[in-house]
């Protein structure tokens, strides 16, 4: 059955949470705004309905039984605010900061921020260069913005000990997990759990999960352009 807006919340109950009449609401208002806004900049191929509510508000919520609702979320690369403001309109207590480089996205993502009267940070900045939020967070993830042992040293510094970082991927993060196992190593994480979950399309998500022993060494993360010439 297709993640229409109608099933919408049906699909949000599996994952065990019961949507209020308002977080509907807002769910709307979200897919509405993103339309209009994408019109003038270019925030997502996905612009119908039915695909942005299964492709971006249901895909991003599949980490939610995840995440403890009153922790500390960063959202690095968030583009259209996939998949943390879906996280933030479903969990309300999650303090959530969105890390995002793009100027124009981060616009976009104060007025929808507004438009849902949510309490949300918006930060135009690098990951790499988010000095400032080293190990702030209890959650950091990201969601398909670069391969998996680049994302690592992107994100891995800024989890606080004993957080998790999740790794959103599709069905090519089984290779990804090999790949970026090294890397996973020497940023202080180990591998927690691998979540497979499937689109009503059958399209398979991977929800990689790793858990923070050790502090990052102090020379990660690298230079975007090093981390990208030279992977760990």
């Amino acid at each position: 059955m297709l993640v229409d807006p109608i099933v919408f919340p049906e699909w949000i109950s599996k994952l065990g949470e019961n949507l209020s009449a308002k977080q509907i609401t807002q769910f709307q208002i979200y897919a509405d705004f993103l339309v209009a806004y994408n019109e003038k900049v270019n925030l997502t191929t996905i612009t119908d309905i039915n695909g942005i509510y299964e492709k971006h508000f249901y895909d991003s919520l599949l980490i939610g039984p995840i995440i403890d609702c009153k922790q500390s979320v960063c959202d690095v690369g968030s583009g259209a605010g996939f998949p943390g403001i879906p996280l933030k309109l479903v969990y309300p207590e999650i303090e959530l900061t969105i890390v995002e480089p793009l100027q124009k996205r981060v616009r976009f993502l104060e007025l929808l921020a507004e438009k849902l009267e949510i309490d949300i940070k918006v930060v135009n900045i690098r990951a790499e260069e988010a000095e400032e939020y080293r190990e702030k967070f209890d959650v950091v993830t990201a969601r398909a913005v670069a391969s998996l042992n680049i994302l690592a040293e992107l994100c891995i510094p800024m989890v606080k000990k004993e957080g998790i970082f999740i790794a959103m991927k599709g069905s090519k993060g089984e290779e990804e997990i090999e790949t970026a196992a090294k890397a996973i190593k020497t940023l202080g994480c180990e591998l927690e759990m691998v979540k497979e979950e499937s689109l009503s399309s059958g399209e398979k998500r991977l929800n990689i999960v790793y858990r923070k022993k050790e502090s990052t060494k102090e020379i990660f993360p690298r230079k975007y352009s090093v981390i990208k010439k030279k992977p760990l």
